[in-house]
C-alpha cells in the first residue's frame, strides 16, 4: 500500500490527539505523547486546550502548580517542555550525552566562552554541578539573576588565576552586562537540567522562578524503566514515519547520541518506503497508520511550536515550501491554522492585559460554514484564557496562491 501524504496526516492527528478532544481525566496523557514546548510561557497551555475536552486554565495550574503532576524543564532542543512529573528520567535523563564522542551540541555556542576561560568544558561543568545544590533550599526569580547566582558560587571557588577571566565581559553581549562566566554557566544549566538538578518553579510576574527538583517536589522521582526506549518510542509514535536525522533534529543531540538511542528499539520497528527512501514507525502503529483516512477535515488553530508543527519533514503538512518561513522561524513564531492535518494559513495573537487582538491569514479559500467554525475556535480559546476580543483588531484576509 502506498504511503501518501494524507495518511501519514491522519495517522499523525490521531497520535497527537488532535483528531478529537480526550476526556479531562486523561490530562496526563495528553502530556505525555511527547511534551509540550513552553515557549513563549503559556504555549503549552494552548496545546493542551487542543487537546483535552473542557480544558480550563485552573485545572492546569492546579496540574503543574498544585499536584505536579506535571513538570516544566530545559529539555528537548535545550528548551522548557511541560511533562509528566513521572516521567521525567524519560523526558530528561535520557539526554544526557554518554560519552565525549557524543558532545552536548546544546552547549555547542560555548566554544569562545571556553577559550576565554582558558577551561575544559569538562572542569566548568564539574564546578557547575558542584553548587548547584544552592537550590535545593533556594528558589530563585528570574533566568539573569539565576546566570549570576551560580556564577558567584562558581567564582568563589576558582583559583584565584582564573577568577579575573570568570569576571571579564562576555563576547556574547556587547553591552557588557554579562560575565563570561554568568555566560557559561548560562549555556551549562540545560546540561544541569538533564541531570534532574534544576526544575521551573512557579511563574511570578511574568518571571520563571527556578529551583530544584526534589525542592520543588519534595521528593526525587522513581527513575523510569527504559527511560531512552521510552523517548524513542514517543518519538516515533508522534511523527512515524520517521527517519534518525528527523530523531536527531527533534532531540536537538548530536548524531551520534541520536544513533545510539534509536538503535536501543530497532527490534520494535518496522520499514515502510516513502519516495524510494526508507523511513521507520513502530511495530505496533502500523495498524493505525493504514487505518481509512479520516472524512472530517477538523479546523484547529495551533500554538507557536505545538508538537504537531515540530515534526521535520514539514512538507507533509505544507506542501509548498515557499510559504514555510511564515510558519517555521528563528524567533516569533505564529500560530497555525489547521484542515485536516494540512497547514492553510496562520495566526497572530496579542494579549495585552486581558484583551486580545487576533488576525487569521488564509492561503487558500474555505467555506462559510468553516469561516464560522474557526471562529468558534477562536471564540473558545478566548473563553479558555478569559480575555476580551478587540473587535477592531480582528480581521480574516484569504491570500490567493
Amino acid at each position: 500500500m502506498k504511503i501518501t501524504n494524507k495518511l501519514i496526516r491522519d495517522y499523525r492527528l490521531r497520535a497527537h490527539y488532535l483528531d478529537k478532544k480526550i476526556p479531562a481525566t486523561n490530562l496526563l496523557e495528553a502530556a505525555s505523547v511527547c511534551g509540550f514546548q513552553n515557549t513563549p510561557p503559556g504555549s503549552w497551555e494552548i496545546s493542551m486546550f487542543n487537546r483535552v475536552e473542557g480544558c480550563t486554565q485552573e485545572m492546569l495550574d492546579e496540574a503543574l502548580l498544585k499536584d505536579k503532576v506535571l513538570l516544566q524543564a530545559w529539555s528537548i532542543r535545550g528548551t522548557p517542555v511541560v511533562f509528566p512529573t513521572a516521567e521525567s528520567s524519560v523526558f530528561l535523563t535520557s539526554l544526557i550525552a554518554k560519552s565525549d564522542k557524543e558532545p552536548w551540541i546544546y552547549t555547542r555556542g560555548i566554544t569562545s566562552t571556553l577559550k576565554q576561560l582558558d577551561m575544559s568544558c569538562d572542569d566548568l561543568l564539574s564546578r557547575v554541578v558542584k553548587v548547584m545544590d544552592y537550590l535545593e533550599e533556594h528558589t530563585i526569580r528570574s533566568k539573569k539573576i539565576l546566570d549570576r547566582t551560580i556564577a558567584d558560587l562558581v567564582f568563589q571557588e576558582l583559583p584565584q588565576a582564573k577568577k579575573k577571566l570568570w569576571l571579564e565581559p562576555s563576547s556574547y553581549e556587547s553591552a557588557g552586562r554579562q560575565t563570561a562566566g554568568e555566560a557559561a554557566v548560562s549555556f551549562l544549566l540545560r546540561v544541569c537540567s538533564f541531570m534532574s538538578l534544576i526544575v521551573f518553579g512557579e511563574r511570578i510576574d511574568n518571571s520563571p522562578t527556578f529551583t530544584s527538583l526534589e525542592n520543588w517536589l519534595g521528593y526525587e522521582p522513581a527513575r523510569y524503566p527504559e527511560a531512552e526506549k521510552e523517548l524513542v518510542r514517543k518519538f516515533l509514535h508522534c511523527y512515524g514515519p520517521t527517519t534518525v536525522k528527523n530523531f536527531a533534529a527533534w532531540l536537538g543531540s548530536s548524531a551520534k547520541q541520536a544513533k545510539r538511542i534509536w538503535k536501543t528499539v530497532l527490534d520494535e520497528m518496522t520499514m515502510v518506503e516513502i519516495k524510494g527512501k526508507p523511513h521507520y514507525i513502530l511495530e505496533k502503529d502500523m495498524e493505525s497508520l493504514l487505518s481509512p483516512e479520516i472524512d472530517e477535515e477538523r479546523l484547529l488553530i495551533l500554538g507557536p511550536h505545538d508538537p504537531y508543527l515540530g515534526m521535520r519533514d514539514r512538507s507533509v503538512i505544507l506542501e509548498d515550501k515557499s510559504l514555510h518561513k511564515l510558519v517555521w522561524k528563528y524567533i516569533a513564531n505564529p500560530c497555525a491554522v489547521i484542515k485536516g492535518g494540512r497547514i492553510i494559513g496562520n495566526c497572530r495573537l496579542v494579549i495585552l492585559n486581558d484583551t486580545l487582538d487576533f488576525s487569521v491569514s488564509l492561503w487558500e479559500d474555505i467555506q462559510p460554514q468553516e469561516k464560522d467554525r474557526l471562529w468558534e475556535r477562536m471564540n473558545e480559546f478566548i473563553e479558555f484564557r478569559q480575555l476580551k476580543l478587540r473587535d477592531s483588531q480582528l480581521e480574516i484576509v484569504d491570500l490567493a496562491h
